[in-house]
């Protein structure tokens, strides 16, 4: 707990003036402070003084100053205030319920620890003891008090102690006396002078200490006090508040912050506020202090304040009106969170074992046991009086204002409309609790429950699904209305259920009353007297009905009428009577009858109430009501008895209801004759009793009477009865008499007279005797044939043994069932026409229901159909139809499906609208449900993609239109469109969906979306939105610069202290002050400790004023680093003079110096350094120096280094200017110890570079020669080094070359010739370095500078005249260097197999070719098998094919797999079954005719190699064949059979393929069977294909025939898909023909046409060579093996000379080269 000061509301004085106690009213609402005058000050709770008044002491005689206040208490209801004082008296004062009340004294009791009784104005002692009392307190529910007294005893008593069975009397000693004394929940802490808290247990064990003994700064403990919920204790000492806080967890106080207030000097008084949301604090100087008592508080929706005052304490303020509400746990659990709901009136807050309620409005609060449930539970708050939860199937209700749960039940339907409770919402006579529960067990059933008793009152069972119920407002009447709008009425006594409306859109009960409103299409109905639902009123309506309003005397009906509201008054007069007859004053109720009009509803309500009247024996009432009612045989019986009554009442006293003729005829007018009996018999009135039954004519009764008291009337009683009946004409009642006396024949003359056919028929099969009386029989059976009862008819002639009679009686009468029976015994053909018959009558009757199966029975399945979908049996249709044909269940599922589709049940409808083939349908009952995914789903099953896309497109712009963002998006997304939605949210500006629809669908646009957005929200002013989006850019600096620009710069400190670099919040800071300047800058970056760096930052960006402002008012010290800054700025700016006076300020003259020099102002220089510094003259003269000597003015650059003492600096400057010989003279003149190394150092310089060092060595070479050291001249002339002047070189390098031949020995000539030689070859001198090399004999190195320089001629000479071994090395660098320069027809020449590699290398193909072709057979096939891989390679094999169509195939197995794979890829490829691919097959054929031919030659003849070719070369030319077959139309059975008879080839051929184009030839020419065998194993193949296994694979169709069943599993598809989906529409569309028949055709051999080998001998016959067919019978040989039929070949020849067809004759041409001739034919091509 947390103490916030809130206000002084007494302010202290400057001396001591002690607040001495102060008291809390129970309400809260008065507060009660003793000044140290002894005046009491009361305030209201807000804290403002109202009121005051003076207490006296107890004698007047010592003075007002004898006594001191020590304690006051209010009383319960606030209007009173006890005041204890010093002088041993206890004065009430009544203050009155208002503001300035007159206080009066109304009790006084002299004081001890007694007990005072305001009520007799008496006291009595309590307990006593030896020690006075220093301390006195209560526990928090006020039922026992501590006494603290001043030798440290504490004394515990109970006035009640609620069942804890804790001990009373003295309970611990404390150290010291303990005037801080608090009783809290779970334990008493006490406190005084040794400044130490004691916790001590509920029996006076020490539990905790808290000592402050060893604080210099804690005084004494003066007073204590505790928060209401007993949770929190504050103890006062000096300029100081203690808070101990109870943890329930630790079970331990643990201490809060301390409040600690200087100069409030001693606590003197504490009063807890009875909400516990404060404390006040009285002190020593009379101050009192009120302070803030809170745990935590919280806003809820702006609405209420809600403060946690303690763990199990919250109070709750309405903020609009300010009342207040305290939710405390009457257990001390802590509350875990208070929630406001049900239209923000009701409370609701968990504890650990108990949830608590609350109603705001009345102020009633419930906290009852309660399990931790995890927060499941639902509330529901319409009603006023109750709170229904519900929590896992379980409904609980709470009563508002009890502590107990008020009733569980078990129900899973949490509809508030699916449960009623009433609460004793109107008061009945002799009833005092009446708490009802009305709910469902299941969706058909209703309970009801007596809360009071805890019983079941009533269950009812209905027959369609409920959608509404209610009680009426006693709980004796349940209102509940179905699915069907049915609306019914439930007597809960009686246990009746009655239908009152149909259509019912609207239902309620009238408030106060049992009048019921209810709507049905466009008619108001309301039952005035619900005990008679038939007397209906009814008012016609144009609206629905919204509402019902009762207030004032006037009941509404609210109706909507479009845009106008319009009120129905109710006749009030009519409730009012409902009410009175409810209250049970039937008086009032006759009364306010007699003032209306007789109407339906007068009438119905004057029935009413003669029942209640008779009920309750208020005969005169009840006479009146029937009068009313005009029933004057009621009236004058009741008139009658009244006059009984009323002599009775006369005789006996009361009010003669009791005597027994009053009782009799009440029990006659209730028709209930034999309570009369019994009442008459009771007092022995025989003869009343049977005059009684004669007068009603009850004369069976009357007998039996009669009879039983041995009446000697009786024989005449019967006689009379039975002449009574003949008279009456009661021709069935006198049979009755006659059957029972038995004389049957006559109860049968009288029941056929009587009209009763069925009862005479009854008793004649009942009697044997009878049934063979023909005449009776006939007679019956007339009887009841005339009376259209021919069941009855049927009974009789079956039992008389007339089985066809009794068929037609039975039939006739609809008595199907035993029709049915009979039939199944004697006429079994007939029961199927029975059925049916039955079912019709069913229908007619609108049982459809039990219809269906009669109709499954005659197999009349589409009646049952119809009957199942009349009965709305919808399963059980499906059902049927699933067994029908689909042609005719297709318009049956439609209807189905929209049934389905009106229940939501989407699943079924979609199921049931593709079986009728309606998948559009079905995609728009989704579209209409606003199911877009699962109508997505379906229609890209049906529609294209685009089609979906627009209508997905169109219907998200619409939901966009109507503010259905979530919908729209969804929409947007299913057809892969988030740019669209992402463009909607940013035009709606909803940018958080904007943005994750950009983070998922578009990552990489993630960063300038969030870029552009701030900038947009920047532009809008949102500043904070704008950095959110700038920051989850990764754009800080942008952020922190839009807070600069809006001078925000909290915030862009803040952002980039939390998102910027290390330094970046510096920087930021470093702005702000400069924004700021003066001292507002320096108490800033002060506070930052960014001073010294801001000044830094200035002082080197050149922000020099601010950094000498903010150096002058904080850090002088800085000044001179900033003038130095400031210095050097001016020196780049060019401002010299300014520059010079800040660099003396900064203390660096030497700087202005260099500053001059740099910039040659020599004078400036010269004085600033003989000014301020003149050891920086030195420095002047050299800057003078080194001036000149770059302006080439030596002598004077020498004149000022010789002043400034710095010869060897000349030395230097004359050696960079290669001025040797100055600087050997100064060296000389001014240092002579180092003039030797200068020496050597200039030699080396002479031979190292430049022109005069080139020179030298030449001049010494020529010194060298002359002096006849060649060797040294030679070293001369090899060291000359100038690139600018290569002559020169060259020259030096032959003169050393020339030298060393001339006059060195051979070795050392040699040595120079290799050293030379080079050189000259790098220059390019290739010549001349050969000659110096055969000079020496180095012919191998002359021949390599000769190779080098490309002078191959030369080359060439020097090997064959010194080396001829070395020709083969010439030839062999000519040949590599011909082949790196491309010279391919040089090498020719020289090596042609390299040139025609090269050829090859380059692709130069044509070329390639064209040279092998001059060399060799091999040679050119071998370049035309590289060019054919290589066309193969690049997928042009075609091209490849054209390549040995031109040049002839060799039989070379290293071209085997060229040619095989030329074989494979022209089979596989795509567009080759047609007449346009002739010329390919062709050329494939001619080229494998030829490979075969040469094979046939060669040692490759008879192997499976020359095997296998021949075997493509067959099928080549089939495939050749079948070509040139489809560009005739009279050839199309020969492609056909040419494309089946492929098959046998599917070990070389791609096997889906050829099934494929072997069905669909089939197909062509409408072989079907084919056909479809071979189509549905080309699926079968492609399905393994996807599989990746051939193993399922079903060859049973093939089996027999010479089509392999193991073949290789393609790679891949090679039919596309589209074609494939029509093979496999086709398929299916014909395995549906029931004429199909799923096998080959066979020949003669009973053998598959189409095999070569007979099944059953295994006999092999030759294939025709133009169909591939076996060749049978009508043959002609063309060669050994090769065979064709007779009648293919004159139909192939004949179309050939017709069409003059190119193919045709080819494919003659080529029979004739591959047989070796043809028969003759008489027919030219011409």
């Amino acid at each position: 707990m947390q103490l916030r000061h809130v206000r002084t509301l007494l302010a202290p004085q400057d001396g001591t003036a002690r607040v001495t106690c102060m008291a809390w009213s129970a309400s809260s609402a008065r507060f009660a402070v003793c000044t140290a005058e002894r005046v009491v000050l009361l305030y209201d709770e807000h804290g403002e003084r109202r009121d005051k008044f003076s207490t006296k002491p107890a004698d007047a005689k010592y003075g007002r100053k004898s006594y001191v206040v020590k304690g006051m208490a209010f009383s319960p209801d606030s209007t009173k205030l006890a005041v204890g004082q010093t002088d041993n008296i206890v004065y009430v004062y009544r203050i009155g319920e208002e503001w300035g009340d007159k206080k009066v004294i109304c009790n006084k009791f002299i004081q001890t620890v007694r007990l005072a009784n305001t009520k007799n104005n008496k006291s009595s002692t309590i307990y006593g003891t030896d020690s006075y009392v220093v301390s006195l307190t209560s526990n928090v529910s006020g039922r026992g008090i501590l006494s603290g007294h001043a030798d440290g005893t504490i004394v515990r008593f109970f006035f009640d102690d609620e069942g804890s069975g804790e001990s009373q009397g003295k309970l611990a000693v404390h150290p010291c006396p303990p005037y801080a004394l608090a009783w809290a929940s779970n334990s008493i802490v006490a406190a005084g002078c040794d400044k130490k808290i004691v916790a001590y247990g509920k029996e006076g064990s020490v539990i905790q200490t808290f000592d402050y003994s060893r604080d210099s700064s804690e005084k004494e403990f003066t007073t204590a006090a505790t928060s209401p919920s007993g949770q929190s204790i504050v103890i006062g000492s000096y300029d100081r508040l203690r808070v101990l806080n109870w943890s329930p967890r630790r079970s331990a106080w643990e201490e809060g912050k301390p409040k600690e207030i200087a100069h409030l000097y001693t606590i003197t008084a504490l009063a807890w506020k009875r909400d516990g949301s404060r404390i006040c604090a009285g002190t020593l100087c009379g101050g009192v202090e009120q302070f803030d008592c809170c745990l935590r508080r919280t806003i809820y929706k702006n609405k209420f304040e809600i403060t946690y005052v303690g763990p199990s304490q919250v109070i709750v303020k309405n903020l609009s009106t300010g009342t207040r509400i305290v939710l405390k746990s009457q257990y001390g659990y802590e509350i875990d969170e208070v929630k406001i709901l049900g239209k923000d009136r009701y409370l609701v807050a968990h504890t650990s074992d108990t949830l608590l309620l609350g109603d705001v409005s009345s102020n009633k609060l419930s906290e009852v046991a309660w399990q931790g449930s995890g927060g499941n539970e639902k509330f529901f708050f319409d009603n006023e009086n109750v709170c229904m939860i519900f929590n896992a199937g379980e409904l609980t209700l709470v009563e508002y204002g009890s502590n107990d749960i008020l009733g569980s039940v078990r129900t899973e339907f949490m509809n508030p409309h699916l449960v009623s409770v009433r609460i004793n919402e109107r008061q009945q006579r002799g009833v005092d609790e009446n708490k009802r529960l009305a709910y469902l067990i299941d969706i058909k059933t209703i309970a009801t429950v007596d809360l009071v008793g805890g019983y079941n009152t009533g269950t009812i069972s209905h027959d369609s699904k409920i959608d509404w119920l209610e009680l009426n407002e006693t709980g004796h009447k349940l209102l509940f209305r179905d699915k069907k709008m049915r609306l019914q009425l439930y007597d809960i006594e009686s246990s009746t259920k009655t239908s009152i409306l149909n259509y019912c859109s609207y239902v309620q009960w009238v408030p106060g009353s049992d009048v019921v409103v209810a709507q049905n299409r466009n008619s108001l109905c309301i039952w005035y007297n619900i005990d008679a639902p038939e007397r209906v009123t009814m008012f016609p309506l144009k609206g629905d009905i919204i509402g019902l309003e009762r207030n004032d005397g006037k009941t509404e009906v609210i109706v909507s009428e479009g845009v106008n509201t319009v009120s129905y008054t109710l006749d009030e007069g009519l409730i009012e009577f409902g009410t009175a007859v409810d209250d049970g004053d039937y008086h009032r109720a006759t009364a306010f009858l007699e003032t209306l009009e007789m109407s339906t509803e007068t009438e119905a309500m004057w029935k009413t109430l003669s029942r209640l009247a008779l009920e309750a024996r208020q005969l005169h009432i009840a006479e009146r009501c029937f009068a009313a009612l005009g029933n004057m045989a009621k009236a004058r019986f009741l008139h009658e008895t009244n006059v009984i009554a009323d002599q009775a009442a006369q005789e006996h006293g009361g009010d003669g209801t009791d005597h027994y003729l009053v009782r009799a005829r009440l029990a006659m007018l209730d028709k209930n004759y034999k309570l009369a009996e019994m009442i008459f018999l009771e007092q022995n009135a025989t003869e009343e009793a049977m005059d009684m039954y004669q007068e009603l004519h009850m004369w069976d009764e009357c007998i039996v009477v009669a009879k039983a008291k041995g009446h000697p009337m009786l024989e005449k009683l019967r006689r009379g009865y039975y002449q009574w009946l003949l008279d009456t004409q009661q021709e069935e009642k006198a049979g009755e008499v006659q059957e029972g006396q038995g004389d049957y024949l006559a109860a049968i003359s009288l029941y056929l007279r009587a009209g009763l056919p069925a009862k005479a028929a009854r008793l004649a099969m009942d009697r044997d005797e009878l049934l063979t009386n023909a005449d009776v029989i006939d007679r019956i059976s007339m009887a009841l044939i005339r009376g259209e009862l021919y069941e009855q008819a049927g009974d009789l002639f079956e039992k008389v043994g007339n089985p066809r009679k009794a068929l037609e009686c039975y039939g006739k009468g609809s008595a199907f069932l035993k029709a049915v029976e009979l039939a199944r015994l004697a006429f079994p053909a007939e029961v199927v026409k029975l059925e049916e018959a039955w079912g019709d009558h069913l229908v007619q009757q609108k049982q459809l229901d039990a219809a269906i199966n009669h109709y499954i029975e005659a197999r009349c399945s589409i009646k049952a159909v119809e009957a199942a979908l009349g009965a709305r049996q919808w399963k059980k249709a499906i059902y049927i139809l699933d067994l029908q044909d689909k042609q005719t269940a297709a318009k049956y599922y439609l209807k189905i499906a929209q049934h389905y589709a009106a229940l939501q049940e989407y699943q079924v409808a979609e199921e049931l609208y593709i079986k009728g083939g309606q998948t559009k349908d079905a995609i728009d009952m989704y579209t209409q449900a606003g199911l877009w995914e699962q109508a997505h789903k379906l229609a890209l099953k049906c529609m294209s993609q685009e089609d979906v896309t627009v209508l997905y497109i169109t219907q998200a712009q619409e939901m966009e239109r109507q503010g259905k963002y979530k919908e729209a998006e969804r929409l947007y997304i299913t057809v892969n469109e988030p740019d669209m939605a992402i463009t909607m949210y940013k035009k709606c500006k909803m940018y958080d969906e904007m943005v994750c629809l950009v983070a998922k669908y578009h990552k990489d646009l993630l960063g300038d979306t969030h870029l552009h957005l701030g900038k947009e929200l920047e532009a809008e002013g949102r500043l904070q939105e704008a950095e959110y989006h700038y920051l989850e850019a990764k754009d800080w600096k942008t952020t922190v610069n839009m807070y600069r620009v809006n001078d925000m710069w909290e915030e862009a400190y803040r952002v980039a202290k939390a998102h910027g670099g290390a330094d970046s919040h510096k920087y930021v800071a470093y702005l702000w002050a400069k924004n700021l300047g003066g001292e507002a800058a320096v108490k800033l970056l002060s506070k930052f400790g960014l001073l010294e760096m801001a000044i830094d930052r200035a002082k080197d960006s050149g922000v020099f004023e601010f950094a000498f402002e903010l150096a002058r008012l904080s850090m002088k010290q800085k000044m001179p680093d900033i003038h130095l800054k400031y210095a050097m700025f001016l020196e780049d700016e060019g401002r010299f003079e300014e520059a010079e006076g800040e660099f003396i300020k900064a203390g660096k003259p030497k700087e202005a110096v260099l500053m001059f020099v740099n910039n040659h102002n020599w004078d400036a220089a010269q004085r600033v350094a003989e000014a301020h510094d003149p050891d920086s003259v030195a420095d002047v003269l050299i800057g003078q120096a080194q001036f000149a000597f770059e302006q080439r003015e030596f002598q004077k650059a020498e004149a000022f280094l010789l002043r400034a003492q710095r010869p060897e600096l000349a030395i230097e400057y004359y050696k960079e200017a290669s001025m040797w010989s100055e600087a050997l003279r100064i060296c000389k003149e001014y240092m002579p110890s180092r003039l030797g190394e200068l020496q050597e150092e200039c030699g080396r310089e002479a031979g190292k570079k430049g022109s005069s060092g080139t020179e030298g060595l030449l001049e010494q070479a020529r010194e060298w020669e002359q002096a006849g050291e060649y060797a040294r001249a030679v070293d001369c002339y090899l060291k000359v080094r100038d690139p600018s002047n290569s002559v020169l070189v060259e020259k030096c390098l032959l003169k050393a070359a020339e030298l060393a031949v001339k006059f060195l020995d051979r070795s050392q000539s040699m040595e120079v010739t290799r050293t030379v030689a080079p050189q000259l070859v790098a220059m390019k001198k290739y010549s001349m370095a050969a000659e110096l090399y055969l000079n020496v004999d180095l012919i191998r190195e002359a021949i390599d500078a000769f190779i080098e320089g490309e002078e191959w001629s030369k080359a060439k000479h020097v090997a064959k005249e010194f080396d001829p071994r070395s020709e083969e090395y010439v030839d062999q660098h000519y040949k590599e260097y011909l082949k790196k320069q491309g010279k391919v027809d040089s090498l020719v020449g020289i090596d042609v197999m390299a040139a025609l590699d090269i050829y090859a290398k380059q692709e130069q193909w044509e070329k390639c070719l064209e040279v092998a072709a001059k060399q060799s057979y091999k040679v050119l096939h071998k370049y035309v098998a590289l060019y054919a891989t290589h066309l193969i390679c690049e997928g042009s094999w075609d091209k490849a094919l054209r390549l040995y169509v031109h040049h002839g195939a060799p039989a070379s197995p290293q071209n085997f797999n060229i040619y095989k794979r030329l074989f494979v890829e022209m089979v596989s490829a795509s567009g080759m079954n047609c007449a346009e691919a002739y010329s390919s097959w062709a050329d494939l054929r001619d080229v494998l005719l030829s490979l075969c031919e040469n094979l046939v030659k060669s040692s490759e003849a008879n192997t499976p190699a020359h095997e296998e070719f021949e075997k493509m070369l067959l099928i080549s030319h089939y495939c050749a064949t079948r070509s040139a077959a489809q560009g005739l139309k009279q050839l199309d059975t020969m492609a056909a059979q040419l494309s089946i008879s492929l098959l046998r080839h599917t070990d070389l051929l791609p096997a889906d393929k050829a099934f494929y184009e072997a069905g669909m030839a089939a197909k062509a020419v409408s072989w079907e069977n084919m056909a479809f065998v071979f189509l549905n194993h080309f699926l079968d193949l492609s399905d393994a294909i996807e599989e990746g296994n051939l193993d399922p694979l079903d060859h049973s169709d093939f089996q027999r025939t010479d089509i392999p069943c193991e073949v290789p599993l393609p790679a891949h598809q090679h039919v596309p898909e589209e074609q494939r989906e029509e093979v496999r529409d086709w398929v299916l569309t014909m395995s549906m023909d029931q004429r199909l028949e799923q096998v080959l055709p066979q020949d003669e051999r009973d053998t598959y046409e189409a095999s070569l080998v007979a099944a059953g001998s295994g006999v092999r016959s030759l294939p025709c060579v133009l169909t591939g067919y076996p060749v049978l019978r009508n043959k002609i040989e063309l060669s050994p093996g090769r065979e064709v039929k007779k009648d293919a070949w004159y139909k192939f020849v004949m179309a050939v000379k017709t069409s003059h067809s190119p193919a045709g004759q080819d494919v003659i041409e080529f029979l004739r080269r591959w047989c070796g001739g043809l028969p003759s034919t008489s027919f030219s091509f011409q």
